[in-house]
C-alpha cells in the first residue's frame, strides 16, 4: 500500500504563489507517474499536471505558464509550484500516484487526502 501526504495549501491573494508538496510512503518499489488534480465545489475533478519518472510532463491548458510540476524520485515526492494565481484556481488539490508492479505489470493508483487552495481577489 502507498500513502500520500500533502502539504502547502492555504489562502493567497490573486497574483501570489503557493508551493504544494506530496510525499509518498509505504510499500513502494517504483512510482511511474505522480501528479496533481483539483476539484472546485460543484465541479468535476480535473487534471492539473502529471509527471513521469523519466520527467515527462502533461499539464492542463489552464495552468500552462503559471504552474510547474517537479519530482524528486529519491524522496518519492512531487511538487507543484503555483505562480500568478487566479481566483478560478480555488479548489481542493489532490495528489495522485500510479505504480506498475514488476514483473506482472499490474497498475495501481493512489490518492492523497487533498489540500485546500483559496485565491482571493
Amino acid at each position: 500500500q502507498v500513502q500520500l501526504v500533502e502539504s502547502g495549501g492555504g489562502l493567497v491573494q490573486a497574483g501570489g504563489s503557493l508551493r504544494l508538496s506530496c510525499a509518498a510512503s509505504g510499500s513502494i518499489f517504483s512510482i511511474n507517474t505522480m501528479g496533481w488534480y483539483r476539484q472546485a465545489p460543484g465541479k468535476q475533478r480535473e487534471l492539473v499536471a502529471t509527471i513521469t519518472s523519466g520527467g515527462g510532463i502533461n499539464d492542463a491548458d489552464s495552468v500552462k505558464g503559471r504552474f510547474t510540476i517537479s519530482r524528486d524520485n529519491a524522496k518519492n515526492t512531487v511538487y507543484l509550484q503555483m505562480n500568478s494565481l487566479k481566483p478560478e484556481d480555488t479548489a481542493v488539490y489532490y495528489c495522485d500516484a500510479v505504480t506498475v508492479t514488476t514483473p506482472l505489470g499490474v497498475r495501481y493508483e493512489y490518492w492523497g487526502q487533498g489540500t485546500q487552495v483559496t485565491v482571493s481577489s
